[in-house]
């Protein structure tokens, strides 16, 4: 099994916790994604320390204030690092409105390009912003192998489907309240299907109570695999058949 999106620096353990509980749970690959400049470069030096582990570069749009050339710069360089296998995450955020939205769409854009000039995927976080993030990855990512992170846009996905991109569920698609997103999970395309935990957020049903680590990806998996009427066994071959495809790892 694979986590297709962790953090594992927001996560309270140890990064050797996470990792030995991880392999423990049957976890062989994670990604570890940034949100900034430093958490970029947590995100490598974890990747460094463990085999399992690779990094995600990115500015998350509540990051995005003031983007600019420098910032460009900065994840260019951060990207070019052996163990960065994906840009992003990236996208908009009209929810929290943490930065403003011009920001957010320039540093976007920017990160669209650095995906397509470093033939990376993109991972898109999108929050209340559904149409606005889908119209710009249409009218830029075209050739960009797209991931939607924490897929939360059932209505549309068929849009998404039709333009290739890849579908990664979280926790969150195990809810109850969630029965659309848990159809959503069962119609995509085996190879277009990821898995993640977005840890320590959105813990899976399960073990709701507890903080969430990439250990976890476990329970999503099990739930998805049910929905879709297959056995976990073969839902974590195509997932791991569909990650390698896409980080290249």
């Amino acid at each position: 099994m694979i986590d297709s999106h962790t953090h594992l620096d927001a996560c309270a353990p140890p990064d050797e916790e996470l990792v030995a509980a991880a392999v423990g749970a049957g976890v062989t690959k994670m990604l570890t994604v940034g949100t900034d400049g430093a958490s970029c470069r947590r995100a490598l030096a974890a990747a460094e320390a463990f085999p399992q582990v690779y990094a995600a570069i990115g500015r998350h749009p509540n990051s995005a204030h003031g983007f600019d050339a420098a910032d460009l710069a900065e994840l260019r360089a951060l990207a070019e690092h052996p163990r960065c296998v994906a840009i992003g995450e990236t996208g908009l955020d009209f929810y929290r409105d943490r930065a403003p939205h011009a920001d957010q769409d320039r540093a976007f854009e920017a990160q669209i390009a650095l995906a397509a000039e470093e033939d990376k995927p993109l991972v898109i976080h999108t929050r209340e912003a559904d149409d606005a993030t889908l119209d710009m990855l249409a009218a830029r990512a075209s050739g960009v192998r797209v991931i939607m992170h924490c897929f939360s846009m059932p209505a549309r996905l068929d849009e998404v489907l039709d333009h290739g991109w890849f579908v990664s569920f979280a926790g969150n698609v195990t809810y109850p309240k969630n029965e659309e997103l848990a159809d959503a999970a069962a119609r995509v395309p085996a190879e277009r299907l990821l898995v993640e935990t977005d840890a320590p957020y959105l813990t899976p049903q399960a073990v709701r109570k507890e903080r969430n680590q990439p250990a976890f990806v476990q329970y999503t998996a099990r739930f998805v695999a049910e929905r879709r009427g297959v056995a976990v066994d073969e839902l974590e071959r195509d997932v791991e058949r569909t990650a390698a495809r896409v980080f290249g790892w």
